[in-house]
């Protein structure tokens, strides 16, 4: 009796939180290394946002005005969201390979809770894209991208990018987990890519056809990339700031109750 009392009182303590913790800081842990064994994926999800920067700025950005002193200055932000595209894209395809390969019994038979298993998915793909994210700037600089924002602007910036991030990944999750297999999943990754084409990251939204104003100007990915012009470089933001926090904080609460309702189906 003292043993069903002790479990009981010790599945409602602190310990018990700091132990589901540490099971997402291990599914991290492992998502992490199963990344970097597998190198041709790093290197594109590394060196593509930064290859398609270079492409725009050098070939492209000499014909398109942006009001700006230089077209790099105006792409960073969007070359940054790119950086998330390929992330997600690849947190959509490993979700889906764990789902699909059997390692979820193994560990829910160790008492890894589903929700430790997609957060260390989540957290391993803030770790890349934290990754590929310095690669992108430090590149920047190197090609005359400059600002005069303080620390503070840089802080919120890195702030509304890590909420993005935090908000699309765990999107890709709940992806990896309504398709059936790795190869729909990396369809999504099409989605993340195309998504930034259609907003303000490229090109003014003026410049574009009438039509698609207003999907460029109220998807997700606009208020985002005006937040960060914002704060980067002093751009008028207006209410873009709030746009970007009410979709990321949306995406993110229904990613979250969707994501548990498919894993409780699909390992029931």
């Amino acid at each position: 009796m003292s043993n069903v009392a002790t479990e009981v009182v010790t599945e409602h303590t602190p310990l018990r939180t700091v132990s589901r913790f540490n099971d997402v800081l291990t599914m991290a842990d492992r998502c992490v290394r199963l990344t970097s064994r597998n190198m041709e994926v790093l290197l594109t999800s590394l060196m593509l946002p930064v290859m398609i920067m270079l492409l725009f700025v050098y070939l492209f950005g000499g014909a398109i005005e942006t009001g700006t002193s230089s077209y790099v200055t105006y792409f960073l932000p969007g070359a940054l969201l790119l950086c998330v595209g390929y992330g997600a894209a690849l947190t959509a395809v490993s979700v889906s390979q764990d789902m699909k390969g059997g390692i979820v019994d193994r560990f829910r038979s160790m008492n890894v809770s589903g929700a430790a298993l997609l957060g260390g998915h989540v957290f391993a793909s803030i770790a890349r894209n934290l990754a590929a994210t310095i690669l992108v700037i430090g590149v920047a600089f190197l090609i005359g991208f400059r600002t005069s924002a303080d620390w503070l602007h840089w802080l919120g910036a890195a702030a509304v990018l890590l909420l993005f991030v935090l908000a699309f990944s765990w999107l890709a999750a709940t992806i990896g987990l309504l398709v059936k297999s790795p190869e729909a999943a990396s369809g999504f990754g099409f989605f993340m890519m195309f998504l930034p084409y259609p907003s303000s990251a490229f090109v003014p939204i003026n410049t574009m056809p009438s039509w698609i104003h207003g999907f460029a100007q109220y998807q997700p990915v606009t208020p985002v990339i005006e937040s960060l012009r914002g704060l980067l470089l002093g751009a008028p933001m207006g209410n873009n700031l709030w746009l970007a926090l009410a979709w990321c904080g949306g995406i993110l609460i229904v990613s979250v109750i969707l994501s548990g309702v498919l894993f409780a189906r699909r390992t029931a």
